[in-house]
């Protein structure tokens, strides 16, 4: 809270303090004998640089003297520069680029950096990026960023969840295009149901986020962005098959009807049929399993209203366990049996005011029905939710760009029942919960100082009224060095069963014997990037620090009693601290590397005193090498993940740390024309965790206990692929 307050102080310190001059002006494009608004175009002096917007227009913080030089760039246009003697409204105009025959103009995209324009510490994940992987769904997308974990949860139900800051993921909220996704039930195998290929970007931003986005983000927020309807390639086809019996096949594609309306449609199929034992312990290694998804979005662009509205539905199937376990047919046979049933759909709206380019509004939505439905041995759980959002956006400024504003208000409508049959005691958690919602948010963007404070009131029917304070600022050192501070509140109401239903996979007995309150944590961090000049190219340095506080969370006890997992609110203490260091640098044309460290010391009160969470190794590394041959017809791509030591849940028998290992992928691609064609092995040096499910000859008995994960239960995974693509013609209408 102290850190909040002298950060707040700073941000008011300095709006006052920093005496700004501005100017302001229109981009305007002249070619084929017409002039265009161009939007996008650079506008910058040596010391600082902005857009201009969708009607050309910008407004560009100056230095304290004047004359000053104005750089202006845009795609397709010559590069312009003027010298600025006043600061009186300039209407620029930029000439098209000759285009000269035989000439080809290539552009290198980054597949991954952090923006240096944001004011939030902010991961910007290309679509490059995901093709170091095989991307089979959004949880297999993060095995080459060092900033997202992603964790198996069993030995049998094959679950996978993410972590950042070396907490759950229910405490990072999903969002796509600006919309929370995947919350509730969904949370716990949500991501597995879209697929990598659907994704053209993802922004990972560390620390508690914009009050825009609601009350939820705690430690981070990570956004997807889709391919869009019109820029969606015309037909795109995926294909895949790994040695475990995996197979994957994907389609997506659109079209531009004319000027204002385009469709983008995905597809996507999945399953495994193989039943899987290497380890000779009598359970399937990995679920068999059926996931059916599809996608279908459209779009309408008009001069002063757009609307973007889909609907997204999904079907998983898994069926894991031991060997031949089938559902319903099993006798003493102890199988794991999930069905989900989704559907959502979604819209976003903008208005804009003739004649006011800096103001629009917009609105969001989001309805969606989640059944989700299953059982581990005996024990039987039903979930069932359905789930209501609306979010409207006032977008705005005050006098210039310099003074930006946000406000509006939202509601959160969910109707969750949640129930539980396990060890012969019925856990039932059946809730309506109505969250109306008011926020504001203000930015102030200097010559070097950009701050964004932000608040929220949102009132909860069962929990009454929740206050989200939050402050996020950029101080721009010099050309190649920026600091970030970032402060902020969020919560949450924990849905402890569905929450941790991988827990399931173990015959200990589960106490709740407490009502169970809201999660609130505090969130603080601090991160300097440096941009460098090494071997002669671009590279950048990260070093960040963060730290969760959290004043109240449903701890998960495993320490207490060997027979027990304890759910209770906190009484004492939990934290946790994030370090982490990375360097992205070129050394050799085309040679992409990047090297990471983080630290991860995370705890709160298990068994009695403070402890490092369990299953969370405190230190990793992380290395990622991309290489692309000159004739752009081969890519190489290997990932290296280095675990150290970390604590497990306390057993008399079995030892109660891990051991350190290192996980390597490693891709081959070649390009032919329209077709990619990749070749792939996960975990390339075959490291499996020694017996992973404890007493699996007796699943039924109290001392079976498949949740004791902390590496890696498969041995070396061979895949192989393709993906076709036929891009638009200029006339595909």
């Amino acid at each position: 809270m102290k850190c909040f307050k002298l950060l707040l102080f700073l941000v008011f310190s300095s709006s006052g303090l920093v005496r700004s001059q501005n100017v302001t002006g229109v981009i305007l494009g002249i070619g084929n004998q017409e002039i265009e608004k161009i939007f996008g175009a650079t506008i910058s002096t040596k010391q600082s640089g902005v857009y201009s917007d969708t009607n050309g227009y910008f407004t560009l913080p100056l230095g304290l003297e004047l004359p000053d030089t104005l750089y202006v760039k845009a795609i397709n246009y010559e590069p312009l520069s003027l010298v600025l003697i006043d600061t009186s409204f300039q209407t620029i105009y930029l000439q098209r680029e000759k285009k000269l025959e035989n000439v080809i103009i290539t552009a290198k995209q980054e597949s991954h950096s952090i923006s240096s324009l944001n004011p939030l510490h902010t991961e910007m994940i290309s679509s490059k990026e995901l093709r170091k992987a095989a991307c089979c769904n959004l949880s297999e997308s993060f095995e080459t960023n060092a900033s997202v974990d992603v964790n198996i949860t069993d030995a049998i139900s094959g679950t996978r969840k993410i972590q950042m800051m070396g907490v759950d993921g229910v405490y990072t909220q999903l969002q796509m295009e600006g919309i929370p996704y995947f919350k509730g039930v969904e949370s716990s195998n949500g991501i597995s149901s879209m697929p990598g290929t659907w994704i053209e970007s993802m922004q990972v931003t560390k620390g508690s986020g914009s009050v825009v986005y609601g009350y939820e983000p705690m430690v981070g927020l990570i956004n997807l962005e889709l391919k869009k309807p019109q820029k969606i390639e015309r037909a795109y086809f995926n294909s895949y098959l790994n040695r475990f019996g995996r197979y994957e096949v994907n389609y997506n594609g659109g079209k531009e009807f004319n000027d204002k309306w385009s469709q983008a449609s995905f597809i996507h199929y999945s399953g495994l049929s193989f039943e899987n034992d290497y380890n000779k312990d009598g359970f399937r290694d990995v679920p068999k399993s059926q996931n059916a998804s599809f996608l279908n979005r459209w779009k309408y662009q008009g001069e002063r209203f757009e609307t973007q509205f889909g609907v997204n539905a999904y079907l998983n199937d898994i069926k894991g366990g031991q060997i031949d376990a089938e559902k319903n047919k099993s006798v003493n046979k102890y199988g794991v049996f999930t069905d989900t049933r989704h559907v959502d759909v979604f819209a976003k709206t903008g208005f804009f005011f003739k004649d006011k380019p800096y103001q629009s509004i917009g609105v969001l939505y989001n309805f969606k029905y989640q059944d989700y439905n299953g059982s581990f041995g005996n024990d039987q759980f039903k979930t069932k939710e359905k789930r209501g959002y609306i979010n409207l956006v006032y977008d705005g400024i005050i006098n210039n760009t310099n003074h930006t504003i946000k406000f509006g208000s939202s509601i959160v409508v969910i109707d969750l029942q949640q129930k539980l049959e396990r060890l012969f005691v019925q856990h039932i958690d059946n809730r309506l919960e109505v969250v109306p919602g008011v926020f504001g948010e203000y930015t102030f963007k200097g010559n070097r100082l950009t701050s964004v404070l932000g608040a929220r009131i949102d009132y909860h029917n069962l929990f009454g009224f929740k206050f989200s304070p939050r402050l996020h600022s950029k101080y721009s050192i010099n050309e190649k060095l920026t600091l970030r501070f970032s402060s902020g509140r969020g919560w949450r109401v924990p849905n402890y069963i569905v929450d941790n239903i991988s827990l399931l996979a173990s015959s200990k007995y589960w106490e709740t014997n407490q009502k169970l309150q809201p999660e609130i944590s505090w969130n603080n961090g601090i991160s300097l990037i440096k941009d460098l000049l090494l071997f002669k190219r671009k590279s950048q340095l990260s070093i960040d620090f963060y730290r969760t506080d959290f004043q109240s969370q449903l701890i998960i006890d495993r320490d207490i009693d060997v027979y027990k997992i304890v759910f209770e609110n906190l009484k004492g203490k939990s934290f946790s601290n994030s370090f982490q260091v990375e360097l992205s640098l070129e050394p050799y044309k085309n040679l992409e590397v990047r090297v990471a460290y983080k630290i991860l010391d995370v705890k709160a009160d298990f068994g009695g005193e403070l402890q490092q969470k369990v299953l969370l190794p405190k230190h990793r590394g992380f290395v990622n090498l991309g290489y692309l041959t000159r004739n752009k017809k081969w890519e190489f791509d290997w990932t290296s993940t280095f675990y150290g030591i970390a604590r497990l849940p306390f057993n008399t028998e079995l030892d109660n740390t891990s051991s350190r290992f290192n996980l390597t992928n490693v891709q081959v691609t070649h390009i032919h024309k329209k077709w990619d064609f990749y070749l792939g092995a996960e975990n390339l040096f075959n490291y499996m965790q020694k017996n992973p499910i404890i007493n699996s000859e007796n699943p039924f008995d109290t001392n079976f206990d498949a949740t004791r994960i902390w590496g890696p239960i498969m041995g070396t995974n061979i895949y192989f692929g393709l993906r076709f693509t036929m891009k638009k013609t200029k006339n595909n209408n």
